[in-house]
């Protein structure tokens, strides 16, 4: 497939654009890590919010959503629609803790919280583990899909005439070539300007990448062959266009068909995925009490204020804006390409298929976008944790900012490189959310009690992150249990541990606790020990309605994301009654907070 000269332009003009933003913001990014890190903690709410959607919207997530909606249909997206709950949790709850910690990265925490050996330890084995290894493999997941988007459009791309180039072993085809010369670009103009250059980046990029995919929802649903939504609902099953799974005894459907079917979950994998997931297992982007990216923006904002509206809009972007192009082009993939078995690949090829010259190009800037804003998040993240919890504490303490500033330029290359290295060696990670889902069970209640239970400390994460290991291999290997058995065995078993060796373990050093209580004056009836310590600090309080906030949260995102879909489906009276709930769970919010205050709440 061949690009017009038209199509190149509108590509080159997104990089210029990109590379331009990064040099403008540059000095600022310079002056000190808070700058490079955390723009100075001077981002306002829309952009803080936006930059959180941009880097959840990788290039392999329309993909994702196809393949489900493919397997399951719309009910499909309850597989990552529960986190919705866990989202909201962090909207009312811990964005105003998170801006009010004063800390540089969520592993940063653990100094301000913990004390002792055990909190070093804890410290430098998140840096490592979070930062470098789980990052990379993320990173790596995402240049897959990249590399598959490529294959798709440009089948015969070569990298300077040569289709695969091998070096110390490692083999890189002409398509991770030029994924890797994307990737230096993305390094070049992160390195330059930190988080300043990404947040703004990421939000000119979300606008590129969602432009794109409702141009293409557009010129897809209205293909001929397809025969715009009624047509959908006569050429394809009804199921398919059921927002909620059924209940079932036989568990989530698993067929090969080129259709399958309605989303049946056993009660065992409801509880698991709508009862338990949401708060139980750390997931990158959707950590229980927020943490990773997500909680480097909320530290970024202006003020309590602006992080607690930034995480608001995030999840009504997330959940309820941003799917339905990617549905709807899922749909429209199921009536032109019934017999394919890569459903995945489906969006790519509406793409090459359907898209005209000019609108082509906007499409592949909208995809290089997802996959930019992205990669640049995870590696500024990635970035933060090594140098500010490994590098700085741990290897040279001390140094100046300028030098500090210096060391993450050069780790955000590295860090590229090592991810560009670890794609060459992967076919797929087709189960890898699942993996990291259970061997993380249990430490999201560890990770929510830390801000409002003094006794948690820094053992009970430490037991939280390793417990899971003990009984994973056993749990798979040897029974072979279907994922939600696991989770919930995993969950139980592991919240056992952590609180038998949270008593069994010193607590954290008083002195420790009572300055983190007079920082975060968190409130409630778990610091009452260290309260009486500090009778002068004012707590926070208004936490009934913050719960019912939160659930007032919840049914607005829900039902304006149903009401958007009934519109769409022209069941017109649904969902206006649909969006006039949202309305109402929005009025609940905003007068809520306007009594207990959007900053800090308190008396």
């Amino acid at each position: 497939m061949n690009l017009s000269n038209f199509d190149w332009l509108i590509i080159g003009l997104y990089f210029i654009v990109s590379i331009s933003i990064g040099i403008y913001l540059s000095r600022r990014a310079g002056k000190s890590t808070g700058d490079f890190f955390l723009t100075g903690r001077n981002l306002p709410w829309y952009i803080a919010g936006t930059s959180m959607v941009a880097t959840t919207f990788a290039a392999d997530t329309p993909l994702a959503i196809t393949e489900l909606v493919a397997d399951h249909g719309i009910a499909g997206n309850w597989l990552w629609w529960n986190m919705l709950f866990g989202g909201m949790l962090t909207v009312f709850f811990f964005a105003r803790l998170w801006r009010r910690a004063g800390i540089m990265t969520d592993c940063e925490f653990v100094a301000i919280r913990y004390s002792g050996s055990s909190a070093s330890f804890l410290r430098g084995f998140r840096a490592v583990y979070i930062g470098i290894f789980m990052n990379i493999i993320v990173i790596g997941w995402v240049n897959l899909a990249m590399v598959k988007i490529l294959e798709v459009m440009f089948p015969d791309l070569t990298f300077f005439g040569v289709s695969e180039v091998s070096f110390a072993g490692f083999t890189f085809s002409s398509h991770l070539l030029i994924v890797g010369c994307i990737m230096l670009f993305i390094a070049f103009y992160t390195s330059l300007s930190g988080m300043w250059g990404i947040s703004f980046t990421d939000t000119f990029q979300f606008f590129i990448a969602m432009s794109g995919c409702i141009v293409l929802a557009i010129y897809a649903v209205n293909n001929a062959d397809v025969g715009g939504i009624s047509g959908l609902k006569e050429k394809l099953p009804d199921w398919v266009f059921h927002y909620t799974p059924a209940i079932s005894g036989n568990g989530i459907s698993d067929n090969s068909s080129s259709v399958g079917s309605l989303l049946k979950m056993s009660v065992v994998a409801f509880v698991a995925y709508i009862g338990v997931q949401w708060w139980a297992s750390w997931y990158p982007g959707a950590e229980p009490g927020g943490g990773g990216y997500i909680a480097q923006r909320m530290m970024s904002a202006k003020n309590e204020k602006h992080s607690l509206l930034a995480t608001l809009w995030f999840q009504i972007a997330h959940f309820a804006l941003r799917p339905w192009p990617w549905i709807i082009v899922a749909l429209a993939a199921l009536v032109l390409y019934p017999t394919e078995s890569d459903k995945g690949a489906t969006f790519v090829m509406m793409i090459r298929d359907l898209m005209p010259s000019g609108l082509l190009g906007l499409l592949m800037a909208a995809f290089l976008a997802a996959y930019m804003s992205t990669v640049a998040s995870q590696t500024v993240w990635g970035t933060s944790y090594i140098v500010n919890d490994l590098y700085r504490p741990f290897v040279k303490p001390n140094a100046s900012e300028k030098y500090y500033v210096k060391i993450s330029r050069i780790t955000t290359y590295l860090l590229i490189i090592l991810s560009l290295i670890l794609t060459s060696k992967l076919d797929r990670i087709s189960d890898a959310w699942k993996f990291i889902l259970i061997c993380s069970g249990g430490i999201g209640p560890v990770l929510i009690f830390r801000w409002f239970w003094w006794r948690i400390n820094a053992w009970s994460e430490i037991a939280a992150m390793i417990a899971p290991y003990l009984v994973y291999p056993i749990l798979v290997y040897r029974y072979d249990m279907p994922f939600e058995t696991s989770l919930l065995i995993i969950v139980a078993w592991s919240t056992f541990v952590w609180l038998i060796v949270t008593f069994l373990t010193r607590p954290t050093d008083e002195a420790k606790l009572i300055s983190f209580y007079k920082k975060i004056h968190p409130g409630g009836n778990g610091w009452k020990h260290i309260a009486s310590k500090a009778p002068d600090v004012k707590v926070d309080t208004g936490y009934l309605q913050l719960f019912i906030n939160w659930l007032a949260g919840s049914t607005m995102v829900m039902f304006f994301l149903f009401g958007i879909g009934k519109i769409i489906f022209a069941e017109y009276l649904t969902g206006s009654i649909f969006i006039v709930i949202a309305i109402i769970a929005s009025a609940i919010i905003y007068f809520n907070m306007s009594r207990i205050g959007w900053g800090k709440v308190s008396e």
